[in-house]
């Protein structure tokens, strides 16, 4: 074992701080990482303040880990020191059930996948996972990704997460030219689907409650723009799409975008609203649409969307914060006000 330190919250009533622990010394199939960039998730906040039910604390929350190899296992072959290094939101899944298999970790069927943070250990029995609110990680190298080189470092965390949220299910669903495609809602998942889903070929639509972000969304990469409270935009739009990626983590009337469908369209929701969403089902049944959900990405396909990325020189728009201003990050992310993610800038760490 050796000290790390990072910020961590001790209860969920409690802000976060800075916290000293230990990580496990790197085994032989394992990579250590001085961790340069952190992304900040709403997911963060929502277990910091154990609002997922999570009961175990302390939580040093981050799930979208950019840094540089300092020390690697005698069995690891992918990586040397100096490589630059990703870690996203998972750390370890049992790698033998038939959806680890096939590359889609984060659908393991065998206990499920570790997360980066606030899992249990399955490497340290007894211990939950510590993310990326800290100085650095030691990641078994089948859950480490090549980061691209020509890419801003503090702008590609959050693809390991915002980004391969919204690149797996348009890759998933075949997501290109000659489609009409929606995003739902312009933040930290919206602005990348609209990159992505750009940058793919399709003819992009976004749909927004707020009528000043018209002029952003455009410039990310939406071809047209909805006001949703507007029933006659609305109407407009009614059986055009081929697929529609929502994106609102807030309560919302789904079959208002289902509505927006072509037959045999689909709209995958992959933002986490509180409260059941309720479907009417005949919004499904007469068009024969279909209303999914999508889980991040498996290990493969986040290394596939990196390499997307890099190609088209796509990375999130982000505000970079040294980590004494997280909490009052966190009171930002709640009010919408960033534009469209937090990164911390780890070296403010040892400042």
């Amino acid at each position: 074992m050796f000290a790390c330190t990072g910020y961590a919250a001790q209860t969920a009533q409690t802000p976060l701080a800075p916290f000293s622990f230990e990580r496990r010394d790197p085994g032989p199939n394992d990579i250590r990482i001085d961790i340069l960039y952190c992304g900040v998730c709403h997911s963060d906040i929502h277990t910091a303040r154990g609002e997922w039910g999570n009961k175990d604390f302390p939580v040093v929350p981050g799930h979208e880990i950019v840094g540089r190899v300092v020390e690697v296992g005698s069995g690891v072959s992918r990586f040397k020191a100096g490589d630059l290094a990703g870690v996203g939101c998972m750390v370890d899944s049992c790698q033998h059930c038939p959806s680890c298999k096939e590359g889609l970790e984060q659908y393991c069927e065998d206990g499920g996948f570790t997360g980066t943070y606030a899992s249990p250990d399955k490497k340290t029995p007894g211990l939950f996972t510590y993310g990326g609110y800290s100085k650095s990680i030691v990641v078994d190298q089948n859950f480490v990704l090549r980061v691209p080189e020509n890419l801003e470092l503090a702008a590609v965390a959050p693809l390991l997460c915002a980004g391969i949220t919204t690149y797996s299910p348009l890759r998933h669903w075949k997501v290109g030219p000659g489609q009409k495609v929606g995003i739902v809602g312009l933040g930290g998942l919206g602005h990348m689907g609209l990159k992505i889903a750009h940058a793919m070929g399709a003819e992009v639509t976004l749909f927004t409650t707020s009528p000043n972000k018209a002029e952003d969304a455009k410039r990310l990469g939406a071809h047209h723009v909805v006001i949703s409270k507007d029933a006659d935009q609305m109407a407009s739009q009614a059986r055009q799409f081929d697929f529609i990626l929502d994106c609102v983590s807030a309560n919302h009337d789904i079959n208002a975008y289902l509505a927006l469908l072509k037959r045999d369209g689909t709209l995958v929701q992959v933002g986490a609203p509180s409260d059941p969403l309720a479907v009417n089902a005949f919004s499904i049944i007469f068009p024969r649409r279909n209303f999914a959900g999508s889980l991040i990405g498996g290990i493969p396909e986040t290394q596939e969307m990196l390499d997307f990325c890099a190609e088209h020189n796509i990375v999130s728009d982000i505000e970079v914060i040294n980590i004494d201003q997280i909490n009052e990050a966190y009171e930002r992310v709640i009010s919408s006000d960033v534009k469209y993610r937090f990164v911390i800038d780890m070296a403010s760490l040892a400042a």
